[in-house]
């Protein structure tokens, strides 16, 4: 579900909409209208959640009335507008050009926001290329550094979670196409990638099994023993340490528990740094 944020704003009127050849979105007639009454009547199409309508209103604002305060929220209006009508990349247009035009106005952090949730909506599935993920993580952090005890900010923060997930999700997708075809520096590679980049996401413990498994593969028990034992030391209680400890100890490779680790920190400490390289 799209994130909705309140923007204060005023009340309806009526003019006539005529399609104008080259735009995406219908474009008003030129009729010169009092400012009050054309800001209005675009209150009221988003109020009827007539987005293309209640954008092309605010832009009639900014056109016929450029440098009142009415034209300043309407940019940032035809910005929320094309947000809600899933048209991003207008969204994201008009909230950059609200920012470059008043950077230091109290909307700021809002179309900082707006921009993040723009890129956010995007995010494909793991099986598709996640240039758009990266572009709303870039966002969502920047509006955290900008604007940290915001709400936007602590919206943001989820999100950023979510994002770092999705991302970990690709590396472990091609990292298991790579694990299956016997391409196993690779996978080993993408796996690493998942433990150092992405080691708060729920794809961690995943990754440290399939990194012992791909050692397994390799034939170098000691580095799959190892990494068995970073996985045991954090997630003992998980289906993937039980996977590699029947996975090592079928093979005859023991396990190091915690004990182990408590009573020799070394190896611990070689262990880490297999994982992380």
């Amino acid at each position: 579900m799209k994130t909705v944020l309140r923007i204060a704003v005023l009340g309806a009127v009526a003019l006539s909409l005529t399609a104008c050849a080259g735009r995406d979105r219908e474009e008003l007639a030129y009729v010169e209208q009092p400012v009050e009454t054309l800001y209005a009547e675009a209150f009221e199409k988003m109020q009827r959640r007539r987005y293309d309508e209640a954008a092309a209103y605010f832009d009639e604002v900014e056109r016929q009335h450029p440098f009142s305060e009415w034209a300043r929220r309407s940019m940032l209006m035809a910005a929320y507008a094309n947000y809600r009508q899933s048209k991003y990349d207008e969204a994201i247009s008009d909230a950059q050009r609200f920012i470059a035009l008043h950077p230091g106005n109290a909307s700021a952090p809002y179309a900082y926001y707006l921009i993040a949730l723009s890129y956010y909506e995007r995010i494909y599935d793991v099986g598709r290329d996640q240039s758009t993920t990266q572009q709303a993580l870039q966002a969502l952090e920047q509006v955290v550094r900008r604007y940290p005890d915001t709400p936007y900010a602590q919206d943001a923060r989820l999100k950023i979670d979510m994002a770092r997930d999705h991302l970990a999700g690709k590396e472990m997708s091609v990292g298991r196409w790579y694990l299956r075809n016997g391409y196993h520096l690779a996978a080993i590679n993408r796996f690493q990638n998942v433990i150092r980049d992405y080691e708060t996401t729920s794809h961690t413990p995943e990754a440290l099994h399939r990194l012992v498994e791909a050692y397994v593969s390799l034939g170098v028990d000691e580095e799959a023993r190892q990494v068995a034992a970073v996985l045991g030391y954090n997630f003992s209680g998980s289906e993937w340490y039980e996977d590699s400890y029947d996975l090592l100890t079928s093979r005859g490779i023991a396990v190091p528990g915690t004990e182990d680790l408590e009573r020799d920190p070394s190896l611990l400490r070689r262990a880490l740094n297999r994982v992380f390289g």
